[in-house]
């Protein structure tokens, strides 16, 4: 054994393991940005994709985490973690050389069957390093941290994936105008750039250090492992809920780049521009979003960010009537911005969530088939859409307003639906039964998605009472982050005071801020000790 784990890590390095664990998210952020989204689906493109196929390669990277099942077989068999995923990553990533190098390989008849064998074997084999990372991490990271630090680590990833995108999107526009009819090539190059930074990051795994796993007393077999998260209730109820909540976003998802490119024709310099404004709203919602899971629950941040990405997906019908008009890019630049803001809580805390539901020592079997739940539902979804493209294509559904007077008439398309834009409404009707079900689930610490808005706004309201004041104008200015923020600065001190005021009435708490700030100043002129004994006192 390569890397050997060990019975209790020390502080120092649990510290040294979660850097890696970071250093590890940037080269991963690094080669998703530059060989995913928009770039896979322009390369595809150009290779003469067509619906269908296009939905096909949106499906391979959820189908493949299907590999996790014969993949918990392993983690349980060898208890070796790291290994796992090291070579299982290695033997993935070692993929996006080849599919780099299709377009010089001009003696291939139809090089999108190549590209579809690759990207399979590429996504079985990361499933495989997937299931042993999550595993892996369940026992790393500290429960009580898991918000803030895998919020931390997905911010700089995402500033990663900005800097990337924008330097590959300039590179394709360059190599565009010196050579506008070998297009093909400048992706290869983008490839192959992630091929590299994708091997980087074996490095910083290897570094990360391996809790043994924890060896259950009894003997369970390996049909009995994969049915035990379907007996644990809750759990079950947040496996139905991430299943029905990825086949919506999946239906739609995929084809957003699509939409932009071929039914808006946008170019890709404002694709990409539209992307890096989503990801860096996505960076400074992140830390928000990650101590405010630490605060309340994963539930809560769900139950608020779920609704506003759904009637996001909605809103993409109306960017075009049926083609671009004057509302397009505002409407464009809204969405992504609301996107951006709620796919930072969703990402983070579905993620968390299932971390932290999962019974320690048993999170292998327990993840494992939640994403096999998640990644049928996910890989079945942009197929279906492929398959439909085209009978939709040929089919409109439109809803107009009339207005006659003496002088003029005026026809306003209130509805309009052409192709794409029934997937949409598809999946923000899924999308709402799978918040639906988010209801069903339990989590410790969870409160009403009111609570949280009642903080925000009692907030907002103590700032524009100071307006007036050059202070007050620049906090408004920097709403809601900044706001948010101070809001939750002292994480452990607020969890244990919310706990004491459990039998009080929580709106008439939340609205009292003066009884709030008289308590925290309290706080501050008191020893840590004499804080602990004071929050632990009845009030």
């Amino acid at each position: 054994m390569k890397f050997p784990v060990k019975d209790s890590l020390t502080e120092e390095e649990l510290e040294s393991g979660l850097k890696n664990v970071i250093m590890d998210g940037l080269t991963t952020q690094a080669i998703a940005t530059l060989t995913g989204g928009v770039f896979l689906v322009a390369f595809a493109l150009k290779l003469g994709a067509s619906n269908l196929i296009i939905g096909i390669l949106a499906a391979i990277p959820p189908l493949g985490q299907l590999i996790q099942i014969p993949a918990i077989y392993i983690v349980e068999k060898y208890k070796v973690r790291r290994d796992i995923c090291i070579v299982s990553t290695a033997v993935s990533r070692s993929f996006w050389l080849l599919i780099a190098l299709i377009p010089f390989l001009v003696f291939l008849k139809d090089p999108l069957i190549l590209l579809i064998i690759a990207l399979t074997i590429n996504a079985a084999f990361s499933a495989i390093g997937g299931c042993s990372w999550n595993s892996w991490m369940r026992d790393l990271v500290p429960t009580d941290r898991m918000g803030s630090f895998f919020g931390k680590r997905m911010i700089y990833s995402s500033i990663v994936g900005i800097i990337f995108s924008l330097a590959a999107g300039i590179f394709i526009d360059y190599w565009k105008q010196l050579y506008p009819e070998n297009e093909l090539y400048a992706y290869s190059y983008i490839f192959f750039a992630g091929f590299l930074t994708g091997m980087l990051g074996l490095y910083f795994l290897s570094q990360t250090p391996e809790p043994r796993i924890v060896i259950m007393q009894e003997k369970i077999n390996f049909a009995r492992l994969l049915m035990q998260p379907f007996k644990d209730a809750n759990f079950k109820n947040l496996i139905i809920f991430l299943g029905s909540w990825n086949f919506a976003v999946n239906l739609a998802a995929p084809f957003f780049t699509v939409y932009m490119l071929i039914r808006l024709k946008l170019d890709m310099s404002t694709i990409i521009l539209l992307m890096l404004l989503n990801q860096v709203i996505s960076i400074a919602s992140l830390n928000l979003w990650g101590k405010y899971s630490d605060r309340f629950s994963n539930k809560s941040i769900l139950s608020i960010n779920g609704p506003l990405f759904i009637v996001c997906i909605l809103a993409w019908t109306f960017t075009a009537r049926p083609d671009m008009y004057v509302l397009t890019m505002p409407l464009l630049v809204v969405i992504h911005i609301l996107m951006g803001i709620s796919t930072a809580g969703i990402t983070l805390s579905s993620g968390n969530i299932g971390l932290k539901l999962a019974p320690k020592g048993q999170a292998t079997s327990y993840l494992a088939t939640s994403s096999f739940i998640n990644s049928l539902a996910a890989g079945i979804a942009p197929i279906l859409g492929g398959l439909f493209a085209d009978f939709f294509e040929n089919r409109k559904l439109w809803m107009s307003i009339g207005w006659e007077s003496p002088v003029r008439i005026l026809d306003i398309q209130a509805l309009y639906f052409q192709s794409w834009d029934f997937f949409f409404l598809f999946a923000f009707l899924i999308g709402f039964y799978s918040i639906h079900r988010l209801a069903l689930v339990k989590e410790v610490g969870e409160v009403d998605e009111k609570i949280i808005i009642n903080e925000l706004i009692s907030e907002v309201r103590r700032d524009m009472r100071s307006f007036s004041t050059a202070s007050g104008l620049r906090s408004t200015i920097q709403f809601p982050f900044s706001v948010l923020s101070s809001t939750i600065k002292n994480v452990n001190v607020l969890k244990d005071f919310k706990s004491s005021l459990r039998n009080l009435n929580r709106r008439r708490v939340i609205r009292s801020t003066m009884f709030r700030s008289a308590f925290e100043k309290r706080l501050k002129s008191i020893s840590r000790r004499e804080r602990f004994e004071e929050i632990n006192k009845p009030l």
